[in-house]
């Protein structure tokens, strides 16, 4: 069934926000949110624009995925297989479901980081929470008939929790409002300026970017809008979506900075953040206990949202790649999820079990990055400029600019991250 825009421009202004709203969550996850940290911990308000910038990339991405989820006849692995034959949009489903659960077991252990500063020291119930999270996200896969509008409610639900978390912790601190705004504007950090290594001084602005700006998460929004049942008189309400669900990824992620920047700019007792525990834990002598309590609570909510979308998308895709359906509902797309999941849920037990992180497949993860991003945004950039894609079919030229230029910084990601895996 359609939704077709309310004629009151509040009403559409709320109706709109749904597909965009996924995607945003499982772009917001832990390394969104650490990554935020370390900037604000290192560089405190200066390196604000690298995020609007990111954004800005990310909401032309999105947008642009979701025109072709309208206008085009089949989901884009369909139109692959057609265009360009059934191995390239295998490639691609297979490409980026091992990517999505390779990285499955950082969203498990995400959630486990947000709960750990209220473990007892002795009382370790971590492999129960991993297991028990998996089970019942398995459960409710096979237990909702309709899972679009169940995932879409419970989406809206957890980025009012991390709004309304991260908002107060914000507001609490009092930070510096003329920096935060001066922020905006595009320099170079002091860092830079007194000397530090190149590579030092880009590596957590990079990783901001990285995290912000997700090919992976706009390529599965074509696929949103069509199981909502969008068409082409949902095309301004689509742009709406993107436009304020990408939006919020970029408001909570700032106000993360933000916090930090307040907090643990400079801050003696601070010296290095490796995970969203230490963060927490970080923040509780600026913050006190209470407080504390409520930025795990949003890290709780951004670890989750990521976790369960994060295994639906390489499921989707996968299912989709292979010509087998690309919607959740569906039968291969559910198996798809569940194996992304179980892999996931392995190596997050293995990893706590052994206490040490299996190298071997973040280097494989990373590895697959350096050449699956790029190959989904040349994807989106190829079926946008189709010669059928004119007339009413024609894909606005800011979007397909933008989306040159993402494909741009998508590829000189990947050139860094195969620099760094050969060095």
């Amino acid at each position: 069934m359609n939704d077709q825009p309310p004629t009151s421009f509040f009403k559409r202004l709320l109706a709109s926000l749904g597909p965009a709203i996924i995607t945003a969550s499982v772009v917001l996850g832990p390394g969104s949110i650490l990554s935020a940290s370390k900037i604000g911990h290192t560089y405190a308000y200066q390196m604000s624009w690298v995020l609007i910038i990111a954004v800005i990339m990310m909401i032309a991405m999105t947008a642009l995925s979701a025109r072709l989820g309208i206008q085009l006849k089949g989901t884009i692995c369909d139109e692959l297989a057609e265009r360009a034959g059934r191995p390239v949009a295998a490639a691609t489903g297979v490409i980026l479901f091992l990517i999505a659960a390779c990285f499955q077991f950082s969203n498990n252990l995400g959630v486990l980081a947000a709960v750990e500063p209220f473990m007892k020291e002795g009382n370790d119930y971590s492999l129960a929470i991993i297991i028990g999270m998996n089970a019942f996200i398995i459960l409710a896969l096979y237990g909702f008939k309709h899972l679009y509008g169940v995932i879409e409610k419970l989406m809206k639900l957890l980025v009012a929790i991390m709004i309304i978390a991260f908002a107060i912790n914000l507001f609490q601190v009092k930070p510096d409002w003329l920096k935060a705004i001066a922020g905006l504007i595009p320099s170079l950090p002091e860092q830079a300026a007194n000397g530090a290594g190149m590579k030092e001084v880009m590596t957590p602005i990079v990783a901001m970017y990285a995290t912000t700006f997700s090919v992976a998460g706009a390529f599965y929004q074509s696929y949103l809008v069509r199981q909502k049942g969008w068409t082409r008189a949902n095309l301004k309400q689509g742009l709406i979506d993107s436009t304020l669900g990408i939006s919020m990824l970029g408001l909570i992620t700032l106000m993360v900075l933000i916090t930090a920047a307040k907090v643990l700019y400079q801050n003696p007792d601070v010296e290095t953040l490796t995970s969203v525990s230490d963060v927490a834990t970080s923040l509780e002598p600026g913050f006190g206990k209470s407080a504390m309590v409520i930025f795990s609570l949003g890290i709780f909510a951004g670890a989750f949202s990521s976790f369960l979308v994060n295994a639906m998308i390489g499921g989707s895709i996968l299912a989709d790649g292979f010509g087998l359906g690309g919607y959740i509902d569906q039968k291969w797309p559910k198996l798809f999820t569940v194996f992304a999941l179980m892999v996931g849920m392995a190596v997050a037990i293995y990893t706590k079990t052994m206490g040490q992180k299996p190298v071997g497949l973040i280097i494989f993860a990373q590895s697959l990055t350096v050449l699956g991003i790029p190959m989904l945004a040349i994807a989106m950039l190829w079926l946008a400029t189709r010669a059928d894609m004119k007339g009413e079919n024609a894909i606005p030229a800011w979007m397909k600019i933008l989306g040159f230029i993402g494909l741009i910084t998508s590829v000189l990601l990947a050139i860094r991250t195969a620099v760094n895996l050969l060095s």
